[in-house]
Protein backbone atom coordinates (compact mmCIF):
# COMPACT_ATOMS: atom_id res chain seq x y z
CA UNK A 1 0.00 0.00 0.00
CA UNK A 2 0.96 3.44 -0.88
CA UNK A 3 0.19 6.74 1.38
CA UNK A 4 -1.75 9.05 -1.17
CA UNK A 5 1.14 11.51 -0.47
CA UNK A 6 4.68 11.20 1.30
CA UNK A 7 4.85 11.57 4.98
CA UNK A 8 8.07 12.81 4.58
CA UNK A 9 9.50 15.68 2.30
CA UNK A 10 11.74 13.92 -0.37
CA UNK A 11 15.47 15.06 -0.73
CA UNK A 12 16.09 16.64 -4.07
CA UNK A 13 19.79 15.49 -4.50
CA UNK A 14 18.60 11.98 -4.11
CA UNK A 15 15.62 11.84 -6.85
CA UNK A 16 16.62 9.69 -9.90
CA UNK A 17 14.67 9.93 -12.85
CA UNK A 18 13.97 6.77 -14.95
CA UNK A 19 12.65 6.53 -18.12
CA UNK A 20 8.83 6.86 -18.90
CA UNK A 21 8.95 7.34 -22.60
CA UNK A 22 7.60 3.76 -24.20
CA UNK A 23 9.10 5.79 -28.21
CA UNK A 24 12.58 5.45 -26.47
CA UNK A 25 11.90 1.66 -25.09
CA UNK A 26 10.87 0.66 -28.49
CA UNK A 27 14.44 2.10 -30.05
CA UNK A 28 16.19 0.24 -27.48
CA UNK A 29 14.51 -3.22 -28.36
CA UNK A 30 15.21 -2.45 -32.02
CA UNK A 31 18.83 -1.61 -31.28
CA UNK A 32 18.65 -4.68 -29.17
CA UNK A 33 17.02 -7.20 -31.29
CA UNK A 34 17.46 -5.73 -34.08
CA UNK A 35 14.31 -4.91 -36.92
CA UNK A 36 10.95 -5.93 -35.11
CA UNK A 37 12.38 -6.03 -31.87
CA UNK A 38 10.01 -3.78 -30.77
CA UNK A 39 7.09 -6.03 -31.90
CA UNK A 40 9.27 -8.76 -30.37
CA UNK A 41 6.81 -8.55 -26.86
CA UNK A 42 4.49 -7.34 -25.46
CA UNK A 43 4.30 -3.59 -24.62
CA UNK A 44 3.61 -4.48 -20.56
CA UNK A 45 6.16 -7.30 -20.86
CA UNK A 46 8.53 -4.96 -22.59
CA UNK A 47 8.23 -2.49 -19.57
CA UNK A 48 8.31 -5.83 -17.05
CA UNK A 49 11.55 -7.21 -18.26
CA UNK A 50 13.68 -3.66 -17.80
CA UNK A 51 11.83 -3.11 -14.50
CA UNK A 52 14.33 -3.95 -11.12
CA UNK A 53 12.22 -4.33 -7.54
CA UNK A 54 13.89 -1.33 -6.66
CA UNK A 55 11.63 -0.04 -8.66
CA UNK A 56 8.40 2.06 -7.24
CA UNK A 57 9.03 -0.57 -4.36
CA UNK A 58 8.14 -3.95 -6.48
CA UNK A 59 4.43 -2.57 -6.74
CA UNK A 60 4.34 -2.08 -10.75
CA UNK A 61 6.11 -6.05 -11.19
CA UNK A 62 10.00 -7.05 -11.52
CA UNK A 63 11.72 -8.63 -13.35
CA UNK A 64 13.54 -11.53 -10.96
CA UNK A 65 11.46 -14.29 -12.50
CA UNK A 66 12.30 -13.70 -16.28
CA UNK A 67 15.71 -13.28 -15.33
CA UNK A 68 15.82 -16.38 -13.64
CA UNK A 69 14.57 -18.03 -16.27
CA UNK A 70 16.69 -16.60 -19.07
CA UNK A 71 19.63 -17.35 -17.13
CA UNK A 72 19.05 -20.96 -17.67
CA UNK A 73 19.08 -20.36 -21.49
CA UNK A 74 21.81 -18.05 -22.03
CA UNK A 75 23.68 -20.73 -19.87
CA UNK A 76 22.71 -23.62 -21.85
CA UNK A 77 23.69 -21.91 -25.21
CA UNK A 78 26.74 -21.07 -23.64
CA UNK A 79 27.42 -24.48 -22.93
CA UNK A 80 26.63 -25.91 -25.94
CA UNK A 81 28.50 -23.08 -27.66
CA UNK A 82 32.11 -24.15 -26.05
CA UNK A 83 30.78 -28.07 -26.49
CA UNK A 84 30.28 -27.01 -30.40
CA UNK A 85 33.87 -25.49 -30.89
CA UNK A 86 37.06 -26.69 -32.00
CA UNK A 87 39.38 -27.70 -29.58
CA UNK A 88 42.83 -26.28 -29.06
CA UNK A 89 44.25 -29.18 -26.85
CA UNK A 90 45.59 -32.56 -28.68
CA UNK A 91 45.71 -35.48 -27.37
CA UNK A 92 48.58 -37.02 -25.45
CA UNK A 93 49.37 -40.75 -23.44
CA UNK A 94 47.73 -41.26 -20.42
CA UNK A 95 49.25 -38.95 -17.59
CA UNK A 96 51.27 -36.95 -20.30
CA UNK A 97 54.36 -39.28 -19.60
CA UNK A 98 55.62 -40.23 -22.89
CA UNK A 99 56.72 -43.43 -22.07
CA UNK A 100 53.42 -44.42 -20.82
CA UNK A 101 51.76 -46.28 -23.69
CA UNK A 102 48.07 -46.42 -22.53
CA UNK A 103 45.76 -44.59 -25.11
CA UNK A 104 42.88 -42.83 -23.34
CA UNK A 105 39.39 -42.93 -24.31
CA UNK A 106 38.26 -41.21 -27.26
CA UNK A 107 34.81 -40.36 -28.27
CA UNK A 108 33.83 -37.67 -31.28
CA UNK A 109 30.96 -37.25 -28.67
CA UNK A 110 33.08 -36.03 -26.70
CA UNK A 111 35.23 -33.93 -28.12
CA UNK A 112 34.53 -30.63 -26.86
CA UNK A 113 34.13 -31.83 -23.52
CA UNK A 114 37.84 -30.07 -22.37
CA UNK A 115 36.26 -26.46 -23.33
CA UNK A 116 33.69 -26.91 -20.74
CA UNK A 117 36.88 -27.15 -18.48
CA UNK A 118 39.39 -24.62 -20.12
CA UNK A 119 37.04 -21.94 -20.73
CA UNK A 120 33.96 -21.99 -17.87
CA UNK A 121 30.89 -20.50 -18.57
CA UNK A 122 31.46 -18.54 -15.08
CA UNK A 123 34.56 -16.40 -16.73
CA UNK A 124 32.39 -15.70 -20.23
CA UNK A 125 29.13 -14.40 -18.54
CA UNK A 126 30.55 -11.93 -16.53
CA UNK A 127 28.40 -9.27 -14.82
CA UNK A 128 31.64 -6.94 -16.31
CA UNK A 129 30.83 -8.17 -19.89
CA UNK A 130 27.03 -8.68 -19.93
CA UNK A 131 26.89 -5.18 -18.58
CA UNK A 132 29.22 -3.97 -20.83
CA UNK A 133 26.97 -5.47 -23.54
CA UNK A 134 24.17 -3.90 -22.09
CA UNK A 135 25.10 -0.28 -22.09
CA UNK A 136 26.43 -1.05 -25.87
CA UNK A 137 23.29 -1.51 -26.91
CA UNK A 138 21.67 1.28 -24.57
CA UNK A 139 19.82 -0.70 -22.10
CA UNK A 140 21.42 1.67 -19.27
CA UNK A 141 18.69 4.84 -20.35
CA UNK A 142 15.99 2.86 -20.19
CA UNK A 143 16.05 0.65 -17.77
CA UNK A 144 13.86 1.08 -14.26
CA UNK A 145 15.69 1.02 -11.00
CA UNK A 146 15.84 2.93 -8.17
CA UNK A 147 20.05 3.35 -6.86
CA UNK A 148 20.92 3.55 -3.31
CA UNK A 149 23.53 6.47 -4.20
CA UNK A 150 22.39 8.33 -6.85
CA UNK A 151 25.51 10.07 -7.96
CA UNK A 152 27.56 7.13 -7.95
CA UNK A 153 25.40 4.17 -9.87
CA UNK A 154 28.55 1.88 -10.19
CA UNK A 155 28.66 1.35 -6.38
CA UNK A 156 24.77 1.59 -6.22
CA UNK A 157 25.43 -1.77 -8.11
CA UNK A 158 24.61 -1.19 -11.67
CA UNK A 159 26.25 -4.00 -13.41
CA UNK A 160 24.12 -6.25 -11.87
CA UNK A 161 20.60 -4.56 -12.17
CA UNK A 162 21.95 -4.62 -16.53
CA UNK A 163 22.77 -8.01 -16.13
CA UNK A 164 19.36 -8.78 -14.46
CA UNK A 165 17.79 -7.23 -17.23
CA UNK A 166 19.60 -8.85 -20.00
CA UNK A 167 19.02 -12.35 -18.30
CA UNK A 168 15.18 -11.01 -18.27
CA UNK A 169 14.96 -10.26 -21.37
CA UNK A 170 15.70 -13.70 -22.90
CA UNK A 171 13.63 -14.92 -20.85
CA UNK A 172 10.47 -12.83 -21.69
CA UNK A 173 11.08 -13.95 -25.06
CA UNK A 174 11.03 -17.44 -24.36
CA UNK A 175 7.96 -17.22 -22.51
CA UNK A 176 6.53 -15.18 -25.53
CA UNK A 177 7.81 -16.41 -28.81
CA UNK A 178 9.07 -19.50 -27.62
CA UNK A 179 12.65 -21.54 -26.88
CA UNK A 180 13.78 -21.54 -30.36
CA UNK A 181 13.61 -18.19 -30.79
CA UNK A 182 15.23 -17.39 -27.55
CA UNK A 183 18.07 -19.91 -28.06
CA UNK A 184 18.92 -17.70 -31.26
CA UNK A 185 18.11 -14.77 -30.04
CA UNK A 186 21.12 -15.85 -26.81
CA UNK A 187 23.13 -16.69 -29.54
CA UNK A 188 23.10 -14.05 -31.91
CA UNK A 189 22.78 -11.17 -29.65
CA UNK A 190 24.68 -11.78 -26.70
CA UNK A 191 27.13 -14.64 -27.12
CA UNK A 192 28.42 -13.45 -30.70
CA UNK A 193 29.18 -9.95 -29.14
CA UNK A 194 30.48 -11.79 -26.28
CA UNK A 195 33.07 -13.59 -29.16
CA UNK A 196 31.90 -16.88 -28.33
CA UNK A 197 30.19 -18.64 -31.32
Amino acid sequence: MKAPFPWKPQDPSKVFQCNEDPEKLDRFYINFLGRGGDTMLADEVKWLAITHKSFDQGRRGFNDRLAFFGRRILTLQTNLALLNSPTTATRTHAGGNPSDDRIPFYHPALEGIENLSSAPVGEILTKERLSALATQVGMREVMRWQPRLVNKLDNSGIDVILTTCMYAVIGAISLHRGGAVANEVAREKILKPLGVS
